[in-house]
């Protein structure tokens, strides 16, 4: 495929557009195409096209700057925001500081101005106006936010502005931040900052975390999950952390994919907060994930430190720039998505984690005490070779399955969860995809073929007359049958050659989800707290 990589940089673009902003850039690209988006990154040096026509990039930084970000402390947030862990407080006063460094520096550069929507549902859906620095970061929200119609453009107000500028290094603590990486909301003047990082995820997770904070008020349960829809129109929502399958499992050939990441739940259903995907596609396979792989030989789509051979092809298992190799493209490249981005009210809601300590069940059936309980704690263990010195199976609690999203108290959005669960009648389930028969190094992971057998059974509704047997230490309801799927390793006792070993990996993991919870239960309801697991 061949694009031209000289046009000239286009003086008469409209300006105006930042003038609330302060900024008078000396060229701006207000909503260009992503024809025009490739054209730029091309003749700034961003990226190459690959086989197939993606825009493949190589950013400074591989992943999220959670510790380089900050809310605004004020009146709106003083009473309202959980503080601490990931939500530290800033004043209005470094806020507008760096604003106004952010906002020179800008005036010197050329910039692209994109228009877009956060929510396929109109009545909660935010308008955003992103300014970048980046064609390529242009093109990336493009891809991954809601798409207004012309007539829709014509009449754009925004709500919000994010402005990212990955060329600006902030001073560090003489600018009032952590290092040259700064990512500062404030939900008062509606803004994003976000300087000194290439990763275009920033751009992404800052409005999830905004709506994070906006939509409860609204009766929205907003959720870090995918969601797809069944033949009969039946709603499943899928919540995880990396690893876990959230992706995968959400991309089933037999249902309709709404998205892979963020939704909110309404007294009507489910909506998408995106307009596209964005993947985690190392060691992809054009076998086990074929209409993920296709995203990644199709124009349009922006591949992030993906390793690109001389010739322009891919190699997907190749992770010497990072583990953490994304695509991100509209949704519209998946021929099974659900168009509209929105349907009906969840009829089951599944809880991914890997368990690398071969404890937890393939499956189990959920109260709403421990539906609470395993939201808030959001477990998942990462294993040797995910991360630089793990040497062993860690443990993760990530509360509400998105703690660095999540401004306000996770009991809070565990609450809004369950009044959805009681109002829908939905059922909720707990899938190890993790270890079985022993933990990570001894035992086996479980077959993902299995684990689509458990799932495809609860969504089904073939479980409701299933026969369930009580595990000792989590107190989780476990099927003693599924079709398809042996019954040996439904317990997971029985698959270790000595239970007696079970039983202490049992009793430690069950500690570290009680350790775990000590700083979330003053939130909690006590009866949440009772469902503990037991350690001993």
């Amino acid at each position: 495929m061949t694009v031209p990589t000289s046009i000239p940089a286009n003086p008469n673009a409209q300006r105006s557009v930042l003038s609330p902003l302060g900024i008078s850039a000396a060229t701006v690209h207000h909503n260009p195409s992503v024809a025009e988006l490739y054209q730029h990154a091309l003749r700034l040096g961003e990226g190459q096209i690959t086989e197939g026509g993606p825009l493949a990039v190589v950013t400074d930084k591989t992943g999220r700057s959670p510790k380089d970000r900050f809310i605004v402390e004020d009146d709106l947030t003083r009473q309202t925001v959980w503080w601490g862990g990931f939500n530290v407080p800033t004043t209005p006063e470094i806020f507008e500081r760096l604003l106004a460094k952010m906002s020179e520096y800008a005036g010197e550069r050329e910039l692209f101005v994109q228009d877009l929507y956060a929510g396929a549902d109109a009545r909660h859906r935010l308008s955003v106006r992103f300014v970048q620095e980046m064609a390529y970061h242009s093109l990336f929200v493009h891809n991954m936010f809601v798409r207004p119609s012309p007539e829709e453009k014509a009449d754009f107000e925004p709500d919000w502005t994010v402005l990212n500028l990955p060329g600006f290094k902030a001073a560090g603590e003489a600018d009032g931040v952590r290092s040259e990486t700064a990512i500062l909301v404030d939900f008062t003047k509606k803004m994003i900052l976000v300087a000194g990082t290439q990763y275009a995820g920033e751009n992404k997770k800052g409005i999830f975390s905004v709506l994070n904070f906006l939509l409860p008020d609204q009766g929205v349960m907003p959720m870090h999950c995918s969601a797809n829809v069944g033949k009969a129109e039946d709603v499943a929502l899928f919540f995880g952390l990396s690893g876990t399958g959230k992706t995968t499992l959400s991309a089933d050939p037999e249902r309709h994919l709404i998205g892979d990441d963020e939704h909110g739940w309404t007294d009507d259903g489910v909506f998408n907060f995106e307009g596209g995907c964005y993947a985690k596609v190392i060691n992809l396979s054009s076998a086990a994930e074929p209409e993920i792989f296709a995203t990644t030989h199709t124009f349009g789509t922006v591949l992030e430190n993906v390793v690109v051979r001389p010739d322009h092809t891919l190699d997907l298992a190749d992770n010497s720039l990072t583990d953490n190799t994304r695509s991100a493209y509209p949704i519209e490249q998946i021929a099974n998505h659900w168009p509209g981005g929105m349907a009906g009210t969840p009829k089951n809601v599944v809880f991914l984690t890997a368990d690398a300590y071969g404890v937890l069940p393939p499956l189990s059936r959920l109260t709403r005490e421990q539906m609470m309980y395993h939201f808030i704690s959001g477990f998942t263990a990462k294993i040797p070779g995910t991360e630089d010195g793990i040497a062993e199976p860690e443990p993760t609690f990530s509360a509400c399955f998105g703690a660095p999203f999540m401004p306000r108290h996770p009991a809070e959005y565990a609450e809004l969860l369950a009044g959805r669960v009681e109002q829908s009648g939905a059922k909720v389930w707990l899938v190890n995809t993790g270890w079985s028969g022993g933990a990570y190094g001894t035992g086996k992971r479980i077959s993902i073929r299995h684990t689509r057998a458990l799932i495809s059974a609860a969504l089904s509704g073939s479980l409701d007359q299933a026969e369930f047997e009580t595990e000792p230490f989590f107190g989780l309801s476990i099927p003693k049958q599924v079709s398809g799927v042996p019954a040996e390793i439904l317990n997971p006792r029985q698959t270790w050659a000595k239970q007696d070993a079970y039983d202490v990996a049992a009793k430690k993991l069950a500690g570290l989800f009680r350790s775990n919870f000590e700083r979330f239960e003053s939130g909690a309801d006590a009866a949440v707290t009772a469902s503990m697991p037991q350690h001993s």
